[in-house]
């Protein structure tokens, strides 16, 4: 499941931070969004709020740490998954 990001990541299927999550919202690239649970009140209202607007669904299941291991890096909070295939795998 989550392991998958790694492969998502190599292959250029997700944005990793809050601005770049945003604009994809926006560019309506982005079909779903893994907010890290134990990220900022203000970090996760605003995500909640823009994809509920644009009409994307938020899993928030995932600390920081598990969303940042399969990538490689660190302290990531917000990532968004453009891809629908990688989508079905990570839920």
């Amino acid at each position: 499941m989550i392991n998958n990001l790694g492969l998502a990541y190599r292959a250029k299927k997700i944005a990793i931070g809050t601005d770049l999550s945003i604009e994809k919202m926006r560019q309506k690239k982005a079909v779903i969004i893994l907010l890290a649970s134990d990220a900022s009140e203000n970090t996760q209202k605003k995500i909640r709020d823009k994809a509920s607007y644009y009409g994307i669904d938020v899993m928030d299941t995932f600390t920081s740490e598990q969303l940042s291991q399969p990538i490689g890096k660190g302290q990531i909070k917000v990532i968004a998954i453009l891809d629908e295939g990688f989508k079905k795998i990570i839920i």
